[in-house]
């Protein structure tokens, strides 16, 4: 089972930037990353946001009784 993200920070050095990941249990990880890279992960998060708005099954009960009211 995946340990829960506790917290993280991007910082800059010399020619890479450092992800720290901090997991729930307090252990830390270090990841050199590219600007090309740290773009990728956002475009990933972005495209799992996109994908998650556009399914019916993850709407609310709020989003239901909008569409209800309309009719």
């Amino acid at each position: 089972m995946p340990k829960a993200l506790s917290q993280f920070s991007i910082t800059r050095e010399a020619d890479a930037y450092v992800l720290r990941l901090e997991d729930e249990d307090g252990d830390t990880t270090e990841f050199a990353a590219t600007e090309d890279q740290l773009d990728e992960i956002t475009m990933a998060i972005e495209d799992l946001d996109m994908i998650d708005a556009d399914d019916p099954a993850l709407l609310g009960d709020d989003d239901e009784d909008i569409d209800d009211d309309r009719d």
